[in-house]
């Protein structure tokens, strides 16, 4: 997709066919990690190749692990259990996993001075609580904005054996933390500092995949575990489709009255989205709240559909929607209101969506800035189903997490207009 703006022409049928989604990128970018960290060689199947996953993947292969991509969704990885410096910093875009990823493990292996940064997006991203929590540990790193870039004076491990991380903004740093445990040496245990987590269901996400490299894992409490130093271990690794990506589908289904087969049912995705489903199957009386802590990448998909329910829906449990690719709360409320005034609110870090079933069928003219973001492009194509005239700007954004968006509406039967 390389036009700058494209329209959505609603199709006025239901959408019905067979659309099978990405690779989780979550999952993809966790195996793809692991697999580096291994000794010996891991074959990664039904992976997501995007934007994100071309990202970790390089920084990957400028620290000396082999990746090759021997068919389209998959990566075949060797590695040798080490991580070399890289001869350049590792510019990775926006992709949030990889720039949270990498620093803890390129602390725990590497030994000498590498910088992690990103695109003019990333740099407004937080990644202080990782930073603080590394330095406890005795790593020589700074990021003096708070923000990438990061710079990591690595000494080849930590000088403690326990670390405590507030994971208030992000589980992302929790997750680098308990990747980078194995290699250590010596049994190491993270805890959270307080209740607060951006998305618990993550963390387990990457508990899941760090036991199928081979990691040796005791949960204490529901905020504490204990690693033990075995290392990873090769393996063939298949990754799920991507319950984020499904969202927009399902959300496609509703709206329109159609039947969309992703190959996948919900109740099979381990992913947090995936909760998304219930709330999308209550369509047009969704619930008059809904907390989006546990499934915060569904809430834009939430918030259009929203804007077509029956009644008001208030979204809650959302502010670390404003430290993503960009304040989605926000993006949300601009996108909304420019569709019609008054459709949103922000209160506080909630937003609320008052809902008007009237505009379907209506003629909206509306351009929404979608701020870079993947999430925010996607999920406004949702509106352009039902309300004529909604234009999405930087469609190409979507290549981050799913290149294939616009050719799988389009294989539904959806058409657009495009423009530079």
């Amino acid at each position: 997709m390389t036009t700058e703006k494209l329209t959505i022409v609603p199709p006025g049928h239901a959408l019905s066919g067979r659309v099978l989604p990405p690779g989780s990128k979550s999952i993809t970018n966790r195996a793809l990690l692991l697999a580096g960290l291994a000794q010996g060689e891991s074959r990664l199947t039904g992976a997501l190749r995007s934007d994100d996953t071309r990202y970790m993947a390089e920084a990957l292969r400028a620290m000396g692990v082999t990746i090759d991509e021997p068919e389209e969704t998959t990566f075949a990885v060797t590695g040798t259990g080490a991580l070399a410096v890289p001869a350049h910093p590792l510019f990775l875009g926006n992709a949030g996993t990889a720039v949270r990823f990498l620093p803890a493990a390129i602390a725990a292996l590497v030994k000498g001075e590498v910088i992690v940064d990103g695109d003019s997006h990333m740099r407004k991203r937080p990644i202080l609580p990782l930073v603080n929590a590394l330095s406890s540990l005795g790593v020589d790193i700074s990021a003096p904005t708070g923000c990438p870039p990061v710079t990591i004076r690595a000494k080849g491990g930590f000088a403690a054996d326990r670390v405590v991380i507030d994971a208030g903004l992000s589980s992302q740093y929790v997750s680098a933390l308990l990747m980078a445990a194995p290699l250590l040496g010596r049994p190491f245990s993270v805890e959270l500092a307080g209740d607060e987590i951006g998305a618990r269901g993550y963390i387990d996400l990457t508990l899941a995949a760090m036991r199928a490299f081979g990691a040796d894992i005791e949960e204490v409490s529901p905020s504490a575990w204990r690693i033990r130093p075995t290392g990873y271990r090769a393996t063939g690794f298949h990754i799920e489709p991507d319950a984020s990506a499904a969202t927009y589908l399902w959300a496609a289904e509703a709206l329109t009255g159609g039947q969309i087969d992703i190959g996948t049912p919900a109740a099979d995705f381990t992913q947090p989205d995936a909760k998304a489903y219930q709330m999308i199957a209550t369509f047009p009386q969704m619930p008059a709240e809904i907390d989006g802590s546990q499934m915060q990448d569904a809430i834009p998909t939430l918030a259009v559909l929203a804007a077509y329910n029956a009644s008001p829906v208030r979204f809650t449990g959302i502010a670390n929607l404003r430290v993503k690719e960009c304040d989605r709360v926000r993006a949300l409320s601009l996108g909304l209101n420019g569709i019609r005034e008054g459709l949103a609110r922000e209160e506080g870090d909630d937003l609320i969506v008052s809902g008007d079933p009237a505009l379907s069928g209506q003629r909206r003219p509306a351009e929404i800035d979608t701020f870079a973001d993947h999430r925010i492009a996607m999920s406004f194509a949702l509106a352009g189903l039902k309300t004529s005239g909604i234009t999405i700007l930087d469609p190409k954004c979507v290549g981050k997490t799913y290149p294939g968006y616009w050719d799988a509406l389009a294989s539904l039967g959806v058409r657009y207009e495009t423009g530079d």
